[in-house]
């Protein structure tokens, strides 16, 4: 039986009270009334801010934020099956506190015994705004995810304390579910956007899908990987501005080659244009400040990997667009994925890299 609220609807100013009291952020007293309104575009899970009053003697935050199982059923399952909702409540539980990452405060993570259910209660970051994939961003954005991307990958870069977690090994199940999908995901893509996306760049979801060397690769395991560091996943200006950004979905949080995040938020993140422009100097930052972190690491130590990294995005936006929900953004987000990814990928020949091992 679960025992905690899995819908925004469930929640209530008891269970509140009992979780912010555990926390301590609420001080005397307790909540006594509360509203809320669904935040966010996620795919695999629902958010939500909750607006709390309180009795006269109890002080505490006036908003705070709830992540929660997608609705859909098609969403759920998908994530329930891939373990990803079990991921990152023990990613916020055991890892975060070990980063150099800017997430959110959180005050409750419990997931159900079988990764169906699970309930996340955080600080409410009041961004100035959401990250947004189809808006694209800025190149003063981009610097600050590079550098919070630093700040995953370089506590974690050959650490046993988060790499010998058992949780994050990977999972041989999920791993032989993916590979059996995989091809029936790319031709249910192939159906649904052949009259779309570029033909150079569809050929080239096809020739990875039906690429050895991708589904059954190895992975170097050296550090923590976002797995979908995208705009989509950050907010920027929390606190009304009085920080740049704080990095959030750690549903696909795993153990690998942290330049795959790069490539993936080069390529399907910030749009082809702005990363043609801001390449070299996007990927500089990184290694200074990976090696301010004590990780020293050049463009040249890093520049296979991050190629590679790139057809990450292409996976991912093929995999999400057949096994989540459908809809109108969701067609715009994995076609811009696509595009972005498969740009990189052609303009730096990341399949002759992959296919050269």
């Amino acid at each position: 039986m679960v025992r905690f609220p899995s819908h925004p609807g469930e929640v209530t100013t008891e269970w509140l009270t009992a979780q912010l009291r555990d926390a301590g952020v609420v001080s005397g007293g307790a909540v006594t009334g509360l509203r809320w309104e669904p935040i966010g575009t996620g795919q695999v899970g629902d958010s939500a801010r909750f607006h709390l009053s309180y009795d006269g003697s109890a002080s505490g935050p006036a908003s705070v934020a709830g992540k929660f199982p997608a609705e859909n059923p098609t969403s759920r399952g998908t994530a329930a099956m891939l373990g990803l909702y079990t991921r990152e409540v023990r990613f916020y539980r055991e890892v975060a506190p070990q980063l150099d990452v800017r997430v959110p405060a959180t005050y409750c993570a419990e997931v159900s015994e079988d990764g169906g259910a699970f309930i996340l209660l955080f600080e409410d970051l009041a961004p100035q705004r959401g990250g947004n994939q189809l808006a694209g961003c800025s190149v003063e954005d981009a610097r600050h995810a590079i550098m919070q991307a630093a700040g995953i990958h370089a506590p974690s870069w050959n650490n046993p304390a988060i790499l010998e977690l058992g949780w994050l090994q990977p999972d041989p199940n999920a791993t032989a579910q993916v590979r059996t999908l995989y091809p029936q995901a790319q031709a249910l893509f192939a159906e649904r956007y052949a009259d779309t996306l570029e033909p150079e760049f569809m050929a080239l979801c096809e020739a990875l899908a039906a690429s050895n060397a991708w589904l059954s690769r190895e992975h170097t395991r050296i550090g923590l990987v976002h797995g979908d560091f995208r705009l989509d996943n950050m907010l920027f200006g929390i606190g009304a501005g009085a920080e740049p950004i704080a990095v959030l979905d750690w549903q696909t949080v795993g153990i690998g080659n942290p330049l795959t995040d790069i490539g993936y938020f080069l390529g399907c993140g910030i749009g082809d244009e702005l990363r043609q422009k801001h390449e070299r100097e996007l990927l500089d930052l990184y290694c200074a400040e990976m090696t301010r972190r004590g990780v020293k690491l050049t463009r040249e130590d890093i520049w296979r990997d991050y190629v590679i990294g790139a057809l990450h995005g292409v996976s991912t936006a093929v995999f999400s667009a057949a096994f989540v929900e459908r809809t109108e953004r969701g067609d715009a987000n994995f076609l811009s994925m696509a595009r972005g990814a498969c740009a990189l990928a052609l303009e730096h020949d990341s399949m002759r890299l992959l296919e050269e091992g």
